[in-house]
């Protein structure tokens, strides 16, 4: 009896460890209407995405099975890639600070200045409204409150993807996957990355997905396993700032170089 039940808890701990998951393409888009898409923001409440165009500075709203609502929803940016939204305002960001976009209105409302910024990458918004925006080539997180802007992280080499949970942010450096509480106590969930971590996604209770933009996806659990998902760096696709969908279990995945958007189903 000892031996039956020893060997289900171990074949129940195998089949645990072994549990994989997988990526079916849907669809991608076409090659033409968005250039260098750095970014793909998916708005559950209007269904649709939210395309950082950066070749061309601007934004192109997307259905979510690819098709092209509005190819210049807005023109004028620089340099946007990471953006976020919150109560009708669309945040992306600018070399100077953070564009301001009215949804409803297509237009940009206002820019918030960051002084001495090098180059501003993702955005994120927590429940609190508070703005957290990540620059690259300086190693840092900054904090936007009230219109103004402060340095929250330093020291985060190539600190890139963002996302906010409750009052924790979650950081990806080029090599690391970071936890940030309101404290600002810093908890490494895993490293050991190809340098290149670009994106995160949320896809389930303490699970994730971070994207390299050389065209790598892994799906990472908060105790830090790994798995290597996807992996398109030998075809020139990349993988950029990605969005998830959790009703329908789709990612989105920019391709900067190749100039689309890839639909999978997490399975």
């Amino acid at each position: 009896m000892r031996v039956l039940l020893l060997s289900a808890i171990m074949m129940m701990a195998y089949s645990t460890l072994c549990a994989q998951h997988s990526l079916e393409k849907l669809w991608e888009s076409d090659s033409v209407t968005l250039r260098n898409p750095e970014s793909a923001l998916y708005d559950s409440v209007s269904n649709s995405l939210y395309i950082s165009s950066t070749g061309s500075g601007s934004v192109v709203r997307m259905g979510p099975d690819g098709s092209i609502i509005q190819k210049d929803w807005v023109t004028g940016l620089h340099s946007n890639m990471g953006s976020a939204l919150l109560n009708g305002l669309f945040y992306t960001t600018d070399p100077k600070g953070i564009n301001v976009i009215d949804v409803n209105k297509a237009s940009i409302v206002k820019l918030i200045p960051i002084d001495g910024v090098q180059m501003l990458n993702d955005v994120a918004i927590d429940s609190k409204g508070i703005i957290y925006v990540s620059d690259t080539r300086a190693a840092k997180v900054y904090r936007i409150e009230n219109g103004k802007s402060t340095v929250f992280l330093e020291n985060m080499q190539g600190a890139n993807g963002l996302l906010t949970v409750n009052s924790d942010l979650y950081l990806v450096t080029s090599t690391s996957f970071l936890k940030i509480n309101a404290n600002k106590e810093v908890t490494k969930i895993a490293d050991g990355f190809e340098s290149g971590l670009d994106g995160i996604a949320m896809v389930g209770e303490k699970e994730f997905i971070l994207s390299n933009y050389q065209g790598i996806l892994w799906y990472v659990k908060s105790d830090g396993t790994k798995q290597l998902l996807l992996d398109t760096r030998a075809k020139g696709i990349m993988a950029n700032d990605i969005s998830y969908n959790s009703k329908t279990k789709i990612l989105y995945v920019p391709s900067f170089r190749t100039n689309r958007i890839i639909a999978y189903k997490i399975k």
